[in-house]
């Protein structure tokens, strides 16, 4: 992992007087209470965009200057919820909140089992395949179950009415508020009918009930063990499903925890331990065997093996000694290292990495706006269904019989379960973006992710992407003095970035010779460069670069040729002096080890289907010896930074679903041109900050990984929503023509958000490597 990963990674805010900010959530209880903070933030004067992710519960929000995040923290307040600005340095609290609302939850549901109990019992004894239970009589007394019923209702059941009233309030309704019509209509109904059958059988207490021969059946059917256990039923399916949610975002959990709480520094002379939030640049740091790196450094002193798995999803361990960089994070191993800080805080690789994965996570996929539209009409809708058929039911199928008509209703109020679908997508995104992640993958967006499943084409540059990216001088030939034409040369190379400049500019410097300074330079992409050093005008790049008249020396182009079909790069320059008129030549042969992985990740990708082609601005020659290595049939050589966009380009119009693998700053056209773009992490920040998806360690193993663990995400949430709709589409239809009684439908109301989040997580558990081996 190079030292530039920092930059490489990291996550920029637009410039000017746009600010971000994420804030976390409180108090949603299913997807439209996200889709109406959503909607609220949106309004509010100033913010640009705004995206609340339901299964994260937070909101990302882009505004503008002179809005302050309180204003964002009062208007979602303002909707009946709570905010906060989300942070590294408050994630603990957070979960902490969180882990509270679990707890009350958990509170809630066991106080209510108390006293649904019996009102359950008494239920469900009367099946007939369960009549050889007994039957106390006092759990069919009226006011018994009332009694039983009542703080379920309205002590237990608060939340319901109170996030109800907030959504009507504002002009919306949630899913609080088909479950306060359902239980409410069920209790009310019961309580009215206790009272009008006491006064007109003069009995208002039932006491009579006692009575020998009196049978229960000679009572009025009554709903309170109805609105009773739907209650109970619906609070342990959202206390299993906030559970369930906390498992999914432990990807990110798990990152920040790999940051140590302390950092061991050295004051004069002798160490000390800090917080390591107050690590600066350039403090003097010790880390002994098996502690962690509190901050991004470089070692100073000392040899150890250090494990970097939890950033790049490699397990074996990678030797430091001096110079060598480590990572915040990471784990020493048996050695004892000093090193001097480079990066603290958020300039960090692993906050750079946690910030990305964040932002995928708060991302939403574009299959997700079909749950957004459903969302926004769901509830609604399913109150006009419920009351069609209640008077449907009253009026002519079952004339005069209000219980009857009553109860079809309630059911139908507590099927709908709109949670469900609005959970299909971000919680399948957060754990699939978590689990590439942990592998050394990290996507931008959810978008690039719902992409990268359907991809079929992926191009390569070589130079540092199909290569090692550290070429070196292996040959040079020469026409004139040496020295001259050396310094020239690298002079002209020193600024640029290129990596076959640096290795020209290194192989001199190993010579001995010194480098002038250069004047007028200009850059060509893709060909060359042209300076002015001391007195003579240099021109060093491509053979394309020069002149087609121009007079090139035949013993350097035979030797030149000689080199490419060896596979070799070929570097021309040539320096003409201004006062003599006379140009002189140099040709450096340079060549790139191939990663050594190169081959197998190109095979596993050809297993997947997926077609390959190198993009590149060597000569072809060169460029056909290393794809012949690789397994790369399909070439194009000698490109021009915008040609490799074009060839995407027209690959796109012929119905192709494209990616590009890069690293450098000549592949960002075709990196912002391609549906999906990969860019190594050893790579430059331009490519970096254009591509879709980062390989943290610029493993190109990780490519056919990525794909996959995208084809899992998708099909993922393509059966979440399956199962959403299909349990909606067909659970309705069976409420309304009486076959569902509505306990059975608040405990399946329950069970469809936790079984989407189940499924979700059983993305935790696929083997991504070994389905690539198989």
């Amino acid at each position: 992992m190079s030292a530039e990963i920092r930059e490489d990674i990291k996550t920029f805010s637009p410039e000017g007087k746009t600010s971000e900010i994420t804030l976390d959530l409180f108090g949603m209880t299913c997807a439209n209470c996200a889709r109406r903070i959503e909607t609220g933030l949106n309004k509010v004067d100033g913010v640009e965009e705004a995206r609340v992710n339901f299964g994260r519960e937070t909101a990302f929000v882009r505004f503008k200057d002179p809005i302050e995040p309180s204003q964002l923290f009062s208007k979602v307040e303002s909707l009946g919820y709570s905010a906060k600005e989300h942070s590294e340095n408050n994630y603990k609290e957070t979960e902490e909140l969180h882990r509270k609302e679990r707890s009350k939850l958990r509170y809630r549901f066991f106080i209510s089992l108390l006293f649904v109990s019996p009102l359950f019992y008494s239920m469900v004894s009367h099946f007939s395949f369960l009549e050889f239970l007994p039957n106390p009589k006092a759990l069919m007394h009226p006011w018994i179950q009332f009694l039983l019923a009542f703080p379920v209702q309205f002590w237990i059941g608060f939340p319901f009415y109170k996030s109800s009233f907030r959504a009507i309030k504002n002009g919306s309704a949630n899913m609080d508020v088909l479950v306060s019509l359902g239980t409410s209509a069920a209790f009310g109904y019961s309580f009215i009918l206790s009272l009008l059958q006491g006064i007109q059988q003069g009995d208002l207490f039932f006491s009579s009930f006692w009575e020998e021969g009196t049978h229960i059946h000679s009572l009025p059917p009554l709903y309170y063990e109805t609105s009773a256990v739907l209650l109970c039923f619906i609070i342990a399916g959202k206390w299993m499903e906030a559970e369930a949610k906390g498992k999914s975002s432990s990807a990110i959990q798990t990152l920040l925890e790999l940051k140590p709480e302390t950092a061991r520094i050295k004051k004069e002379e002798a160490w000390s331990e800090i917080p390591t939030e107050y690590v600066k640049k350039g403090d003097i740091l010790q880390v002994r065997p098996g502690e962690k790196f509190p901050v991004d450094a470089v070692v100073l002193e000392g040899f150890s093996s250090v494990d970097e798995s939890m950033l790049t999803g490699e397990s074996l361990p990678l030797d430091k000694k001096k110079d060598s960089q480590v990572f915040g994070g990471t784990v020493n191993g048996n050695g004892s290292l000093i090193v001097q800080a480079t990066s603290v805080g958020s300039e960090t690789v692993l906050a750079s990495i946690i910030k990305t994965v964040e932002e995928a996570q708060s991302s939403k996929a574009p299959i997700q706006k079909i749950a957004d539209k459903i969302s926004a009409v769901f509830v609604p809708a399913v109150i006009l269904i419920s009351l069609f058929n209640f008077l449907l039911w009253f009026f002519f199928l079952e004339a005069g019989d209000l219980g009857s008509a009553l109860e079809k209703s309630i059911a139908i109020l507590v099927i709908a379960c709109p949670c469900a679908l609005g959970l299909a997508t971000p919680i399948s995104i957060l754990v699939g973006t978590g689990k590439a992640a942990s592998l050394g993958i990290l996507f931008r967006n959810s978008e690039v992710l719902e992409t990268t499943a359907s991809l079929n084409v992926i191009a390569f540059d070589k130079t540092g992407t199909i290569t090692e990216g550290n070429p070196s001088v292996t040959d040079y030939k020469f026409l004139g003095e040496e020295s001259d034409l050396l310094s020239s040369s690298a002079s002209a190379e020193s600024a640029s970035s290129h990596p076959l400049g640096k290795a020209i500019v290194s192989f001199v410097r190993s010579k001995g010779h010194s480098i002038p300074s250069s004047k007028n330079l200009q850059t060509v992409p893709g060909l060359g460069i042209t300076a002015k050093v001391n007195r003579s005008e240099i021109k060093i790049g491509k053979l394309e670069f020069f002149d087609k008249q121009e007079s090139f020396p035949k013993d350097l182009l035979d030797i030149s040729n000689s080199w490419e079909k060896a596979g070799k790069t070929v570097v021309w320059a040539k320096s003409e002096n201004t006062a003599v008129g006379t140009p002189t030549w140099i040709i450096f042969a340079i060549e790139d080890i191939i990663r050594q992985n190169a081959k197998s990740a190109l095979e596993k990708l050809n297993s997947l289907g997926i077609e390959t082609l190198l993009l590149t601005g060597d000569h072809l020659s060169v460029a056909e010896n290393i794809s012949s290595k690789v397994g790369i049939k399909n070439v194009h050589a000698s490109l021009l930074p915008k040609e490799k966009a074009e060839i995407l380009s027209d690959l796109q119009s012929k119905g192709k679903i494209v990616g590009m693998t890069g690293d450098g700053i000549n592949d960002s056209p075709a990196l912002a041109k391609a549906d999906v773009g990969f860019a190594m992490g050893t790579g430059t920040g331009v490519a970096i900050e254009t591509a879709g998806v980062v390989l943290v360690k610029g493993d190109l193993e990780k490519i056919a990984e990525a794909i996959l663990i995208a084809k899992a995400t998708t099909a993922n949430i393509r059966q979440n929503f399956f199962w959403a709709l299909a349990y909606n589409t067909l659970g309705i239809p069976i409420a309304a023509a009486g076959l569902l009684a509505p306990w059975i439908a608040g405990a399946m109301m329950a069970f469809s958000s936790v079984s989407v989040v189940l499924n979700a997580l059983r993305l935790k558990k696929k083997d991504i490597r070994q389905k690539i081996v198989q």
